[in-house]
């Protein structure tokens, strides 16, 4: 065939080839994806997301409120009291305060009455001591102090969440119960949540469990980082350090027991750390010390390991005691070592394939997020140990410096309220939202 005739051709050629060629499909949307989408979707869906921003200044008033409230480890009760009132005002039922300190408020879903609810939790307490200054410092749209982000916000949200589902008239087929615990953060030990699991009234009924902590709404923790906390106190007999020189110190016994530890080489996955933390004892710089106690922490995502760290670390401190009294005189008495648990946070994990965290996934993406799958430590914990589907989400905006005087949060209304659907959706989900 002459080339000016190929040429001329070439054109239907290539139509004819690409019309041969498979086009390849779009990628098909996971059931979770479609789901989320479709309650986006509803016009009272849209109704909610529209309360949402229409109320944004106040649930900013709400978190700055929240915060200028004290509430340092073990000293919630004022907090709690105020959050019980916000929680009154929003029209739920069954409104308590339990025995630990924790309060709570159900929103009736259209089930019949004592079965399954899904439980939307944050914690109440902060990790700053009495006397800090919380007062809220704006710049723009960021907000400065100490507890701002953890978990103030997350409080605020669950009652802007409430005023959105009642706005548009949302209802769900499971009860919602909404909770403020205590104890979530340091020595608290999760003892708010661990009494709500162990002794409530609601212990039995929980389906799922979503604690909002933490900014991030990308960040989905599904894993429950477990922790051991030890106080571990070193006697001996004291004396003065010149004319008792010679003696057993237990100074000495617990620097080895440090140093020991530290020897241990804990797998890189599943993560398992430790820590010597805080020291004190001591009467004055030219006494043997009679008393010494050393802080340990050690936390992995895997309850063996967890299990196993401990047992080094306990045989690790007899061996410190021991080799401190062969090394020098017990003639006044010897070393001994008092181990005080002041801290047992479980580990577990919410599989990925769970409803919770598939629709928190979906509804991360549908927000324009990346889901990040993670591990921590937080209420989450309890439920997650006990075999509740269970996750931790972040509230939305953006923030840092937690546990910090510096901590802030950015409110800026675009990227907060992008954020605060993510659980919205997610719960409606998980919840069952009555379509009409």
């Amino acid at each position: 065939m002459p080339a000016r005739v190929v040429s001329a051709l070439r054109p239907l050629i290539l139509l004819a080839l690409a019309a041969a060629t498979p086009v390849a499909a779009a990628p098909a949307r996971a059931p979770e994806d479609r789901t989320i989408a479709s309650i986006r979707a509803l016009p009272a869906y849209r109704k909610a997301a529209q309360t949402l921003s229409a109320q944004h200044d106040r649930f900013v008033g709400e978190i700055i409120a929240l915060t200028e409230i004290p509430s340092p480890p073990f000293g919630e009760a004022k907090r709690a009291a105020a959050y019980r009132e916000m929680l009154a005002r929003h029209g739920l039922t069954d409104i308590e305060t339990d025995a630990e300190g924790n309060v709570m408020g159900l929103r009736r879903g259209t089930a019949p009455a004592g079965g399954k609810v899904i439980v939307v939790s944050a914690h109440l307490d902060t990790v700053f001591p009495a006397g800090t200054d919380v007062k809220v410092r704006r710049e723009g749209t960021k907000l400065h102090a100490p507890g701002i982000g953890d978990d103030s916000r997350g409080l605020a949200t669950m009652l802007a969440w409430i005023r959105a589902l009642d706005a548009a008239k949302i209802r769900t087929r499971h009860d919602v119960l909404f909770v403020g615990t205590v104890g979530e953060e340091g020595q608290g030990d999760l003892r708010g949540v661990r009494h709500f699991f162990t002794q409530g009234k609601y212990k039995d009924r929980v389906a799922a469990f979503y604690s909002v902590d933490g900014i991030d709404p990308a960040q989905l923790t599904h894993a429950a980082v477990g922790s051991k906390r030890y106080r571990v106190t070193f006697k001996g007999p004291g004396g003065h350090s010149f004319s008792a020189f010679g003696i057993v110190n237990p100074m000495a016994a617990a620097a080895r027991a440090i140093t020991d530890l530290y020897e241990i080489v804990p797998p890189a996955q599943p993560k398992t750390t430790y820590a010597a933390a805080v020291v004190g004892g001591g009467t004055s710089v030219n006494s043997i010390p009679d008393s010494v106690f050393v802080e340990f922490d050690m936390r992995s995502e895997s309850a063996a390991e967890l299990d196993g760290l401990e047992k080094r670390f306990l045989a690790t401190v007899d061996r410190a005691v021991a080799a401190e009294n062969a090394a020098r005189s017990t003639r006044e008495g010897a070393i001994t070592a008092e181990k005080k648990k002041i801290g047992d946070r479980p580990a577990g994990v919410t599989s990925r394939t769970a409803p919770i965290v598939t629709f928190t996934a979906a509804a991360a993406r549908a927000q324009g997020f990346s889901p990040e799958y993670e591990a921590s430590s937080t209420d989450a914990n309890v439920p997650i140990s006990l075999g509740v589907p269970a996750i931790t989400i972040g509230s939305g905006g953006t923030g840092e410096r937690a546990h910090s005087t510096d901590e802030y949060i950015d409110v800026e209304a675009t990227e907060s309220l992008r954020g605060l659907q993510v659980g919205l959706l997610s719960l409606l989900a998980v919840a069952g939202m009555e379509r009409r």
